[in-house]
């Protein structure tokens, strides 16, 4: 499978991928590259090749594969074994956990894009908002006085005729 059919599907543990032509762009490195083999990943996270490729049967690490079906791990799959292997040790959070505590963080990253996405999108709407109105006040008529309303009060007033001047 080709890195292009996989732009915009989640990966096995349900996390989308940014979809990533670096093999096509020479030279143009980002943390999400992939371009280290098992064995350096290993020696970069601190773990046994095998924990590895055990994190990516369970779905913890999901690094791209190459044509061949090899491994390769970017910078952020370096980092997140490493956070893997801090909250498993450290922290004695057993995998499930950690899984959990994965997806969550996606989970609160996505919304967080999204909340940034729908602020945008509102500010928007009050910036056309504020024209529109100002355009409906332009193209108010110059000859027509507004119309104010006088608040009835409760004071009585008589009238009383005038008596006509004998």
């Amino acid at each position: 499978m080709d890195r292009s059919d996989r732009s915009d599907r989640p990966d096995r543990d349900g996390r989308r991928r940014q979809p990533s032509s670096s093999f096509n762009r020479a030279y143009e490195l980002t943390e999400e590259t992939p371009v280290y083999v098992i064995s350096v990943a290993a020696q970069l996270s601190g773990l046994h090749p095998q924990t590895l490729r055990q994190y990516d049967r369970l779905g913890l690490v999901c690094p791209d594969r190459t044509p061949g079906r090899g491994r390769r791990y970017s910078a952020r799959d370096i980092e997140l074994l490493r956070t893997v292997q801090a909250l498993s040790q450290d922290e004695g959070i057993n995998l499930a956990g950690i899984k959990r505590i994965i997806e969550l963080e996606d989970q609160v990253a996505a919304l967080q894009a999204r909340v940034a996405e729908l602020s945008t999108a509102v500010d928007g709407a009050a910036v056309a908002m504020r024209q529109r109105e100002a355009q409906v006040h332009a193209s108010y008529r110059r000859d027509l006085v507004p119309y104010q309303d006088m608040r009835q009060t409760s004071a009585l007033v008589v009238w009383r005729p005038k008596r006509p001047a004998d």
